[in-house]
């Protein structure tokens, strides 16, 4: 990919949209770009961190697995984001898998290089501090939702936070998911059983608060999930 190309590309990405030509030299001229199949690893648990990943298309499942191998699902990542989100200027491992969704176009950059970068550009480094206090408060959100709420309102809470980030609005205020969850997947992210999002995903269906479409996506109400919440 020629320089050009690879500029444009990452100017689109919020962490360098503000940096000049010559400020973003430096990472042209480091990173690197691959597209990676569905269903491939990036890497594993624990393996040495080596890259930090920015994501120009495709999905990517975050997720950690304990002794026994139960998956739990740390986050579903987009276009425009970047991964891992820990180990800068720290000798460390990955903390969890990183598995593709769907086929993605990543450009990746050595650690130790782009924390020289950092170094060299602390408004980047800004700016990376801002995403990592947004992941902080996402975390604490779900912490709240895993001791305050029942499953069944959990249940609801996540689709409606993957309805905001997977989804897409119509004028009727319902969102249709983009992506496609198991009710498997849905259940690993809230440390829950497939049976029990099943049986809930069915009871939301009776009352009509998600809907499927014929390409089998999910409709969600979101007012009413909202009110459902508070019934």
């Amino acid at each position: 990919m020629y320089p050009a190309s690879v500029k444009k590309l990452l100017q689109r990405f919020p962490l360098f949209k503000s940096l000049t030509d010559y400020e973003i030299d430096p990472i042209i001229n480091i990173a690197k770009n691959r597209t990676y199949r569905s269903g491939v690893h990036i890497f594993m648990q624990d393996d040495l961190l080596t890259n930090v990943y920015f994501i120009h298309q495709g999905k990517i499942k975050i997720y950690r697995t304990d002794i026994q191998g139960k998956e739990q699902i740390i986050n579903i990542l987009s276009e425009g984001e970047m991964f891992p989100h820990q180990g800068f200027f720290r000798n460390d491992n990955y903390p969890a898998h990183a598995e593709v969704m769907e086929e993605a176009v990543l450009f990746y950059i050595p650690i130790h290089l782009f924390e020289d970068f950092l170094i060299n550009n602390p408004e980047v480094s800004i700016k990376i501090f801002r995403v990592l206090g947004d992941k902080i408060v996402d975390l604490q959100n779900r912490l709240e939702e895993k001791i305050l709420r029942n499953t069944y309102e959990q249940i609801i809470l996540l689709l409606i936070r993957l309805g905001k980030k997977h989804g897409m609005e119509h004028i009727n205020e319902t969102t249709t998911l983009t992506t496609r969850f198991t009710n498997r997947d849905l259940a690993n992210m809230i440390g829950s059983s497939r049976e029990t999002v099943s049986r809930t995903i069915t009871q939301l269906k009776k009352k009509q608060l998600i809907l499927i479409d014929s390409n089998g996506n999910m409709i969600l109400d979101t007012n009413r999930l909202k009110e459902e919440l508070f019934q």
